[in-house]
C-alpha cells in the first residue's frame, strides 16, 4: 500500500520531524525501494525528480530519520552503508554476488550469551554473507 503525501507527511510530524518536502520524498523512496539503498542510490534516483536535492540533504535527512528510529543504518562492508526502514531486530544476508541485502527473521536475543550480561549492549546486527538462491542458480546454469 503506497502512502499519500500526507499520510507520510503525519508519520514525519509524530516522530516530531518537520514534514519538508525532501524529507517526505526521501522517506517516500524508502518505503518504494526497500532494498537496502546507499546515500548515492537515494539522491542519484531523486535528483532526477528534484534537481534542488543535494547530497549533504540526503545524509542530513537520514540521520534525522536514524535519530527518530525511521531507519537504521547498516555497513556490512567498511566502504558501505546502506539504509533500512526496518528498524525492529532482524538479520542481514548480504549477497557477495549481486550485492543484493536480505532480511531475515531471526531473535538477536538468543544470541546474548551470559558472558554478556554485565555489558551494556547499544546495537545489535547479524550479517551473513554468501550467494543468494538466483546466483546459484544462475551460476549451475551456466
Amino acid at each position: 500500500m503506497k502512502l499519500t503525501f500526507a499520510e507520510l507527511s503525519t508519520e514525519l510530524v509524530k516522530k516530531n520531524l518537520r514534514p519538508s518536502h525532501h524529507r517526505i520524498k526521501i522517506l517516500e523512496y524508502l518505503l518504494d525501494k526497500q532494498g537496502h539503498p546507499s546515500v548515492d542510490q537515494i539522491f542519484n534516483d531523486l535528483h532526477k525528480e528534484i534537481p534542488t536535492l543535494s547530497k549533504s540533504t540526503v545524509y542530513n535527512t537520514l540521520n534525522l530519520f536514524i535519530t527518530a528510529r525511521l531507519v537504521r543504518m547498516l555497513t556490512i562492508e567498511d566502504n558501505e552503508t546502506r539504509y533500512d526502514l526496518i528498524v525492529d531486530k532482524h538479520g542481514h544476508f548480504k549477497c557477495e554476488s549481486c550485492d543484493t541485502i536480505y532480511d531475515f527473521k531471526i531473535n538477536i536475543d538468543d544470541f546474548i550469551a551470559d558472558e554478556l550480561s554485565d555489558f551494556q549492549i547499544n546495537d545489535q546486527d547479524v550479517y551473513f554473507k554468501g550467494i543468494c538462491p538466483s546466483c546459484l542458480s544462475n551460476k549451475n546454469t551456466l
